[in-house]
């Protein structure tokens, strides 16, 4: 009798429960935002290095909609802050949160929000990418902001810093987060 129900539960998908199908894919963005932190290149000319975290920030946006989007991305900043070392090169703490990328990681469930309403719960491709570049400039704009404000610089100078070198690769993360989206489709 035990067997029985145990080969049920085991071979049971677990997705069957919303619950906890929203929660593994939250937690998967979450996850996947933190180790997209490690893929980390510095560049000599500014405080702020090249990742890969964009890339889930839109993508989450866009499979988990608005509201669980936005969460996921709460949840890898707040466990940031609490001191596991899921920021950019294993950084954790408060002062990743007042330091030079400040502005575009409190941007991430904005625009993960943002990201997922203008896509709407239909995903049709060209509206999935109007709202993955919006989204994408929200956070590049925060992120001037923050440099400009932090540094005491000119908005010139601050986007010659934290704006124009990450243009090109955040064209290619719209890209391949709306390509993979479209492919995946609304999850929540």
């Amino acid at each position: 009798m035990q067997t029985r129900i145990l080969t049920r539960v085991a071979t049971q998908p677990l997705t069957h429960n919303r619950a906890v199908h929203i929660t593994m894919w939250v937690s998967a963005f979450t996850i996947a935002t933190a180790l997209s932190a490690q893929i980390r290149i510095p560049l000599p000319f500014t405080p702020v290095p090249i990742t890969l975290q964009t890339f889930f920030v839109l993508l989450a946006g866009v499979v988990l909609g608005s509201g669980w989007g936005a969460l996921s991305q709460g949840v890898y900043l707040a466990i940031g802050t609490f001191g596991l070392p899921v920021f950019a090169g294993g950084g954790a703490g408060i002062a990743h949160l007042t330091g030079a990328t400040a502005g575009y990681l409190l941007a991430c469930p904005a625009a993960a929000y943002l990201a997922g309403l203008l896509a709407g719960r239909e995903l049709k491709r060209v509206r999935v990418y109007l709202a993955l570049l919006i989204a994408g400039l929200l956070i590049l704009a925060a992120g001037t902001t923050w440099i400009a404000l932090l540094f005491d610089w000119s908005l010139d100078r601050a986007a010659l810093a934290g704006f124009w070198p990450f243009v090109a690769g955040d064209l290619v993360k719209t890209v391949a987060a709306a390509e993979l989206g479209l492919k995946i489709g609304r999850r929540s």
